[in-house]
C-alpha cells in the first residue's frame, strides 16, 4: 500500500478543477486556458515523480496499490494500480492530454465547458488504465465516452452531430459486452468478486471464456478499433477539432490495444489460443485494407484516420505472436502511434487553421511560404511510415521479427500473414509522401498561397511539436528508455499465454492445434 495516494491524486485532482472552472472569472477565455494548462503541467508532473520515486522496473505485478471501500452492497471499491501495462499508457496519457490543453489555445467558443471537458477526460482517461476492480472499469469506461461526444457534438465540423452519435452509438454499444462479461465473470464459481485479481485467478471452463472473450473482443475491437468495427473514427476525426484528434489518436485508440492485452489475454489466456490466429487475420486486414482506403481519401482528416487503423493492425499481430519480443512491440507500437498520431492531427489542425480547407485537390504549393510547417509535417509524416531511426520503426519491427520467430503457427501461416502486413508497411510511405506532394508542393493554388493567413508556424506550434518528436527520436534511437517499463509484465503475460497451449512448439497452425487439444486445455490459475 503506498503511503500517499498518488494514483487516487492524479485521477481526481484534474477532474475537482475542472469542478472549479465556473467558479473562475473570466471574460474572454484567456483566463481558464491558462488555469487548465497549469492544472494539467502538476498533473503529469505528479505522475513522472510517482512513476520516478516509487515504480520498481523489475517488478511485473502491481504496483502504486490503492483499495477503499466504495459501495459495500455491490462487493464495489475503489481499485486502482499500475503495472507495466497501465504505467507506460498513464505516462502518455498525462504527457498527451497536457499538450492537447495547449493545442486549444484558439478555441473561443465557451471556452469554460471546453476546458471543463478536457480536464474530466485528463482524469477519466487515467482512470481507465489504473482502476482495478472490473465493474469499476466499465463505469469509468462509460463516464470517459461523455466529454469525447461534448467535445465532438459543440466544437465539431458540419457534420458534428452525426458524427457524434455515431461515435456514441458504437462505443457505448460495445460498452454492453463489458458489462455482460464483467457480471459473469464476477459470480462465476463460489465466490463473487469484482477484483480483475480475483477474476484472472479463477478457473473457468474453456466454453465459457471463448464466450466472454467473443464479446470483450467485439467491446475493445470498437475502441482499438478493428475492421469491421471501425466506422465511427474516420467519421469522428473527420469532424474533430486539433485538440479532440490528439486525443482520440493518442490515447482512446490505445485503450482498446490495452483492455485487450489486460482482460483477453491476461484473463483469458485458453480462450486467447483459439482466438489468436484470428486476431493475426484482423490484424493484416487493418493493416492492408486502411492503408488501401486511405489512397482513396482526398479530406486530409480522414486519411490521417485511416492510417491510424492501419497502424493499429501491429497491435494485434504482436499480442497474438506468444512472444515476449511480440508483445513488446504490441506495447511499443501503441505508445509509438500514440505520439506520432498525435503529431499529425495536429498538424492536420494547423494547416486547417491557416487554409480553411480539408480536401487535398484544393491545397498545393504552400511549402515556400510556410517553411516551418513544411518542415514539421515532412518530419511527423517520416515518422508516421516508419522511417528507421523514430519510433515506429523499431515497434513494427519488433512485431515483424516476434511474429516471425513465434513457434505457435505453421511456418506457411507465418509467410502469408508477414507478406501481407509487409505490403502495408509499403503502401504507408506512398499515400503519406503523395500526401505531402499535395499539400506542400505541387501546382500552386494561386487563390490559396496569395492568402494573408498563410503565416508560418508559431512558437506554441512549434514547441508542441518539437515535445512530440522528442520522445519520437529519443524511443527511435534508444527503445529501452521505455521497454524497460513494461517488459517485466509483458513477459509474464507471454508466459501465462504459452503455459495455456502445450502445444506449441509442433509445427502447426495454433488453431487446428487448439481445437485439436480443447479437451486438454485445462484452465490456468495463477
Amino acid at each position: 500500500m503506498a503511503e500517499f495516494p498518488w494514483l487516487t491524486f492524479i485521477i481526481l485532482f484534474p477532474i475537482a478543477a475542472a469542478v472549479a472552472i465556473p467558479l473562475i472569472p473570466d471574460k474572454d477565455g484567456k483566463t481558464v486556458r491558462w488555469y487548465s494548462l497549469v492544472v494539467g503541467l502538476i498533473d503529469f508532473a505528479v505522475i513522472v515523480i510517482a512513476f520516478y520515486n516509487n515504480y520498481d522496473l523489475n517488478e511485473p505485478g502491481l504496483q502504486l496499490v490503492e483499495s477503499y471501500p466504495w459501495v459495500p452492497q455491490f462487493d464495489l471499491n475503489w481499485s486502482v494500480g499500475a503495472d507495466g501495462l497501465s504505467m507506460p499508457l498513464i505516462l502518455l496519457t498525462g504527457f498527451i492530454t497536457t499538450l492537447a490543453i495547449m493545442a486549444a489555445w484558439p478555441v473561443s467558443l465557451k471556452p469554460k465547458l471546453f476546458y471543463f471537458l478536457m480536464l474530466a477526460m485528463y482524469g477519466g482517461q487515467i482512470a481507465v488504465f489504473a482502476v482495478q476492480d472490473m465493474l469499476l472499469f466499465f463505469l469509468v469506461w462509460e463516464l470517459e465516452l461523455i466529454p469525447v461526444y461534448l467535445i465532438l457534438s459543440i466544437w465539431g465540423g458540419y457534420k458534428r452531430l452525426y458524427a457524434a452519435t455515431k461515435f456514441i452509438l458504437y462505443t457505448a454499444g460495445g460498452s454492453l459486452f463489458i458489462l455482460v462479461a464483467a457480471l459473469a465473470m464476477a459470480f462465476y464459481g463460489d465466490t463473487v468478486t469484482f477484483d480483475m485479481r480475483l477474476i484472472a485467478a479463477k478457473d473457468y471452463a474453456l466454453n465459457f471464456q471463448l464466450l466472454l472473450y467473443a464479446g470483450l473482443l467485439i467491446a475493445y475491437g470498437v475502441k482499438l478499433p478493428i475492421f469491421p468495427l471501425h466506422t465511427w473514427l474516420p467519421d469522428a476525426h473527420g469532424e474533430a477539432t486539433a485538440p479532440a484528434h490528439m486525443l482520440l489518436a493518442g490515447i482512446l485508440l490505445k485503450m482498446g490495444g490495452y483492455a485487450l492485452i489486460r482482460m483477453n489475454a491476461g484473463m483469458l489466456p485458453d480462450a486467447h489460443a483459439v482466438f489468436a490466429p484470428v486476431l493475426v487475420i484482423l490484424g493484416v486486414v487493418n493493416i492492408i485494407y486502411a492503408a488501401l482506403t486511405s489512397f482513396a481519401q482526398r479530406n486530409l482528416k480522414r486519411k490521417i484516420a485511416y492510417s491510424s487503423i492501419s497502424h493499429m493492425g501491429f497491435v494485434l499481430i504482436g499480442m497474438a505472436s506468444f512472444t515476449d519480443l511480440g508483445m513488446s512491440g504490441a506495447m511499443l507500437q501503441m505508445i509509438s502511434h500514440g505520439l506520432i498520431g498525435a503529431s499529425l492531427f495536429f498538424m492536420v489542425g494547423a494547416t486547417y487553421d491557416r487554409t480553411h480547407t480539408l480536401m487535398l485537390d484544393e491545397m498545393g504549393g504552400v511549402g515556400q511560404k510556410m517553411k516551418k510547417i513544411f518542415a514539421m509535417w515532412t518530419t511527423c509524416s517520416l515518422a508516421s511510415l516508419a522511417l528507421p531511426g523514430m519510433s515506429g520503426f523499431v515497434a513494427e519491427l519488433m512485431v515483424f521479427v516476434g511474429f516471425a520467430t513465434s513457434d505457435a503457427y505453421s511456418s506457411t501461416f507465418k509467410v502469408v500473414a508477414i507478406f501481407l502486413a509487409a505490403v502495408g508497411v509499403i503502401l504507408t510511405p506512398i499515400y503519406l509522401l503523395s500526401m505531402l506532394r499535395e499539400i506542400l508542393y505541387g501546382p500552386e493554388n494561386k487563390e490559396l498561397v496569395s492568402h494573408e493567413a498563410l503565416i508560418d508556424a508559431e512558437p506554441r506550434e512549434v514547441f508542441i511539436i518539437g515535445c512530440l518528436l522528442v520522445p519520437i527520436i529519443g524511443i527511435g534511437l534508444y527503445p529501452k528508455i521505455v521497454t524497460q517499463i513494461y517488459d517485466a509484465t509483458t513477459v509474464a503475460v507471454t508466459a501465462r499465454l504459452r503455459d495455456a497451449v502445450p502445444t506449441l512448439g509442433k509445427d502447426a497452425p495454433l488453431a487446428a492445434l487448439s481445437s485439436q487439444a480443447a479437451p486438454d486445455l485445462a484452465p490456468r490459475t495463477n
